[in-house]
């Protein structure tokens, strides 16, 4: 995952996003949410670097991060919350699967 000799950088820590699993971006892709045709170009950014999006992600294979402040998802509607949780794990768990190798990226987004 290599966006030529500098690679992906978080725009929020400045260090590479160096696996699949880690990427923001590519979650964010999977899901629909950035179009194919601008990926080239998006910022990149670790999961862990934007809690309020990955705050939504419930899998044992990510570490739960908490959010404190408006965005907290403890202090939303709990079925706007449980919705999110479903679409962004299930988009996550497409993204393990893609860094597996056991489905293409281009599959995506669906």
């Amino acid at each position: 995952m290599a966006r030529c000799d500098e690679g992906y950088l978080c725009e929020v820590c400045g260090r590479e996003v160096d696996k699949l699993e880690e990427s923001d971006l590519y979650l964010r892709y999977i899901l629909g949410m950035v179009d194919p045709d601008v990926l080239h170009a998006a910022p990149e950014r670790h999961l862990s670097c934007n809690p309020s999006f990955s705050q939504y992600i419930v899998h044992t294979e990510f570490s739960p991060v908490e959010v404190t402040g408006d965005f907290d998802k403890r202090l939303l509607d709990p079925v706007f919350v449980a919705d999110r949780e479903a679409e962004i794990t299930s988009g996550y768990e497409r993204l393990l699967e893609v860094a597996r190798g056991e489905t293409s990226i281009f599959q995506y987004p669906q």
